[in-house]
């Protein structure tokens, strides 16, 4: 049984290419070799990460999907012996949802043998309110065999409102039971840990990628490995993975 890991979010830039390339680093490192699928239309930042083999496929034609390419996309997965990541736009988000629930897929997968894991992202500042909503929606729509992840990224505020917490919000109460795992991104300082987190980010390297890279400083590289230190010990301990 494979697991397909779908990273979902209606609001762009808040850094579901990123979650996606660490869950497949997360298990690469444990001698995995998953398959790796980008279907953003518009960013294909996934499909940046040489090292992590992903394969580009373009599910949308203009604002609606292309139903031959999303077939395309069912067969990798439904055929996949190793679990699959996929990284999905922000743009291709309503139409991809609703054309993956009207077909049925979660179910057909689950028939097949597979798992449905949708990751999604809680972000602090201007955009929390868009992707708690997205997450709701998405918790709402999903039937109830999808597991979720909420990877909770407090880089541009505090995942806060009127003085709740994520946890506390009624978005999460109400869909406690469908969420699996909650993943915090580190806080990362601007000037220190944010500023080499970010360059490696743009640079589409990977964690192995970057800490054998002599030309960055010794304390870069340090904070790097600090940051994948935290993040992967959160993610050995979510059952999905």
């Amino acid at each position: 049984m494979a697991k397909i890991h779908m990273v979902l979010q209606g609001k762009g830039g808040v850094g579901k290419s990123m979650i996606a390339a660490v869950i497949a680093q997360y298990k690469a490192g444990k001698g995995q070799k998953p398959i790796c699928i980008d279907t953003d239309p518009v960013n294909a930042t996934f499909e940046g990460y040489k090292a992590l083999d992903v394969r580009r496929l373009n599910i949308m034609d203009g604002d609606e999907i292309n139903t031959r390419n999303f077939d395309t996309l069912v067969e990798q997965i439904a055929t996949a012996e190793v679990d699959v990541i996929i990284d999905n736009g922000a743009s291709s988000f309503v139409p991809l949802s609703h054309y993956l629930i009207s077909n049925q897929v979660p179910a057909l997968l689950r028939n097949m043998g597979h798992e449905l894991v949708v990751h999604t992202v809680i972000t602090g500042g201007q955009a929390l309110q868009d992707t708690v909503s997205g997450f709701a929606q998405l918790a709402g729509q999903f039937p109830a065999e999808c597991l979720f992840v909420a990877w909770l990224n407090s880089y541009w505020g505090a995942i806060e409102h009127e003085g709740k917490g994520f946890e506390q919000m009624k978005a999460y109460t109400t869909n406690k039971a469908r969420v699996s795992a909650i993943i915090q991104i580190p806080p990362l300082k601007e000037e220190t840990y944010g500023r080499d987190f970010t360059e490696m980010l743009q640079a589409r390297l990977t964690f192995d990628e970057a800490l054998a890279m002599s030309s960055l400083t010794i304390m870069t590289r340090q904070r790097l490995k600090i940051v994948k230190g935290q993040l992967f010990a959160q993610l050995e301990n979510t059952a999905v993975l």
